[in-house]
């Protein structure tokens, strides 16, 4: 990893001229770069630029279709290997989607250190230096918190390499879990303190209520559930996000800076590489689909099921697409006229999730009559009654049923079930019910060390089993 750290490329804006130039960052650096809020600006926009891959088909092939959610279409008659490997509980440390989610957050890293080692020398004005570093240390938290829980120990980069001799020297071995979290609520609380409410900016961008969000996940993690409470109110007493009142919306083209936004990658079509593969993926009989478990987990009259799946879907060509399998609707967007370029964001921080982790922590402290307004909040939404007089285990479970029909497709189901200590349970029972020999081990509820990172620093070790 030390050689591709170091061939980390980002654009720059060369003077007055009409073009951009790729060079190595250490060359930038050193040359003509981070020197202006100008030149900032550029490597903000770069490093916010990252989350697009992050956050594209590889994040929901790790965290949808190695779960009860989705899984690969059978209309793929001959799907690629590194598909079937997380179809079928198999990853390797070769699959090409995990290679990519561990470049994408260390390419999102080393952006941010790159900000952040140089934002104090610069001279500009205090007040958006501040913001700059607050928004680079939020995304480095954001993207540790994503590696922690997909790999376990990772290497901890917090510096801005300028030479080969400085990634000689610098140790790459891996860091602790406990060293990790560490990092990420450090970050974020020097983070709050340099970043406003969010009002006037764009959602886009980290603001304070994305940190506290992000906090309160994080908390929520490490069953922290009185600090994940307490911050989580924080974000409901800001008084800034409300549940859409239309949940597909969400989802469909125009969805940007929505009352339920909190932080969301902005995508955009139209063959100027800034779409994403959504609706590719999800459309046209191309690569996966919803579970018939997923399908079925929708109790009658929810909303949110006809916004979430469809049988068919209208293609910008004017043509259906439509077979025997339920497409996703999330984030098709009928516009594109390209694969591969969809011009839907996606909303990794939301109100709905705030309110359900919220109602998560209280029902883990013991207030679970309390915690039920906040589930009946999202409930309410979807069009469903109110529950109440539940347990705290009928909450929880009640709790898991929701998150998974709110989130489906957005990249949490894998995390939750993890999170609460249910993913062998209910993915194994999910394989057996459909007569699958496939199960998730306990090793594998880490993912596999890419090789070709070990390839290059061989101290690099690998997650037991693989």
């Amino acid at each position: 990893m030390k050689k591709y750290l170091l061939f980390v490329f980002v654009l720059v804006l060369v003077s007055c001229k009409d073009f951009l130039v790729l060079e190595p960052e250490n060359q930038i650096s050193e040359n003509v770069f981070y020197k202006t809020e100008a030149d900032f600006e550029t490597a903000m926009i770069g490093m916010y630029g990252e989350l697009q891959t992050l956050h594209d088909i590889s994040n929901l092939f790790l965290t949808e279709v190695t779960t009860d959610n989705m899984r690969i279409t059978n209309q793929l008659s001959n799907p690629p290997a590194d598909r079937v490997e997380i179809d079928e509980v198999n990853l390797t440390s070769t699959n090409g989607f995990v290679n990519t989610i561990w470049g994408s957050c260390y390419k999102t890293i080393a952006r941010s250190n790159n900000i952040l080692s140089r934002i104090d020398d610069a001279d500009f004005d205090e007040s958006k230096k501040s913001q700059f570093k607050g928004e680079s240390l939020f995304l480095r938290a954001y993207t540790y918190f994503y590696l922690v829980r997909l790999f376990g120990d990772v290497p901890i980069v917090k510096v801005a390499f300028r030479s080969p001799g400085e990634v000689a020297d610098y140790d790459m071995g891996r860091k602790p879990v406990s060293e990790v979290y560490k990092l990420i609520l450090d970050d974020l609380q020097e983070s709050a303190g340099l970043l406003n409410a969010g009002t006037g900016l764009s959602k886009s961008r980290a603001s304070l209520g994305a940190v506290k969000t992000l906090q309160g996940k994080v908390y929520l993690t490490q069953k922290e559930y009185a600090l994940a409470a307490t911050v989580l109110l924080e974000v409901q007493q800001m008084n800034l996000y409300t549940l859409s009142t239309d949940y597909g919306q969400l989802f469909s083209v125009g969805n940007d800076e929505l009352p339920e936004s909190i932080f969301e990658i902005k995508y955009l079509t139209g063959n100027v590489g800034e779409g994403n593969s959504l609706t590719t993926n999800f459309s046209y009989g191309h690569t996966i689909v919803p579970t018939l478990d997923m399908i079925q987990a929708y109790e009658v009259d929810d909303l949110r099921k006809d916004a979430s799946l469809a049988d068919s879907l209208l293609a910008a060509d004017g043509n259906y697409a439509t077979y025997e399998e339920k497409y996703i609707r999330k984030f098709y967007d009928p516009t594109a006229e390209l694969q591969f370029d969809g011009g839907i964001n996606v909303l990794p921080l939301r109100y709905a999730d705030v309110l359900l982790m919220y109602a998560e922590a209280l029902n883990e402290t013991g207030k679970t009559t309390e915690a039920h307004d906040f589930l009946n909040m999202v409930r309410d939404r979807a069009g469903l009654g109110s529950l109440s007089g539940l347990s705290k285990p009928e909450f929880a479970l009640a709790l898991e049923r929701e998150r998974r029909v709110e989130f489906l497709a957005e990249g949490h189901r894998w995390f939750d079930l993890v999170r609460t200590g249910r993913a062998q349970e209910i993915i194994n029972n999910y394989y057996i019910s459909q007569g699958l020999s496939f199960r998730v081990e306990d090793y594998e509820l880490l993912m596999p060390i890419p090789q070709s990172e070990r390839d290059i620093d061989p101290d690099l070790s690998q997650n037991t089993g693989y």
